[in-house]
């Protein structure tokens, strides 16, 4: 008689890489969304505003926001000085 483990049983989750574009350079990443995008690059307290494609994304939408293999991704910080 044979026994089934069932823990041996697993669901996968392939997550394919894909290119971005952020601040112009080349960034390979699995990340689906803007904003686990920007949790990724570890900023900080650092609050910036995004664009992506050239649209602005306000901080509450990054979440919702996909990303897709290509998309450009810019990311800025306010600076004091002059």
């Amino acid at each position: 008689m044979k026994v089934q483990d069932e823990r041996q049983k697993t669901d996968r989750v392939v997550v394919a890489s894909r290119q971005v574009f952020v601040n112009g350079e080349a960034r390979n990443t699995a990340v689906a969304t803007l904003a686990a995008l920007v949790a990724e690059l570890d900023l900080g307290p650092v609050r910036v505003a995004t664009a992506l494609n050239g649209d602005f994304v306000p901080a509450g939408r990054r979440e919702a926001t996909a990303l897709q293999a290509g998309d450009r991704v810019e990311i800025v910080s306010a600076r004091q000085g002059g």
